[in-house]
């Protein structure tokens, strides 16, 4: 079983940076597909970004060069650097895990096994 807990998350001005951290435990993290998804207060959880565990990075359109997406084996942990934030990217910030060695998309959220609680960022413009 894979725990996730996510932090990072706060209020920043429009134009700002964030970045947001998982921790993961309680399996081999280096085995994970390891995405990040959002959801806006009356919206769908969206997909964010993504980096697979056989390597690459995929993102949203809305992302636009904006944000990165990296992760650190080592330490059990991926990171969502977040950089030109404006108001529209305000929402919970959810971490997620797929099966290890999944060969499943990753731009859906049922393809992910394991969740965060989420780490809320607000963008005030």
């Amino acid at each position: 079983q894979v725990q996730l807990v996510e932090s990072g998350g706060g209020l920043v001005q429009a134009g700002g940076s964030l970045r947001l951290a998982c921790v993961a435990s309680g399996g081999f993290f280096s085995r994970y597909t390891m995405g990040w998804f959002r959801q806006a207060p009356g919206k769908e959880r969206e997909f964010v970004a993504a980096n697979p565990w056989r390597g690459g990075t995929y993102y949203a359109d809305f992302v636009q060069g904006r944000f990165t997406i990296a992760r650190d084996n080592a330490k059990n942990t991926v990171y969502l650097q977040m950089n030109s934030l404006n108001s529209e990217d305000t929402a919970l910030y959810f971490c997620a895990a797929d099966r290890p060695y999944s060969s499943r998309g990753y731009t859906s959220e049922t393809n992910y096994d394991y969740w965060g609680p989420g780490t809320q960022v607000t963008v005030s413009s």
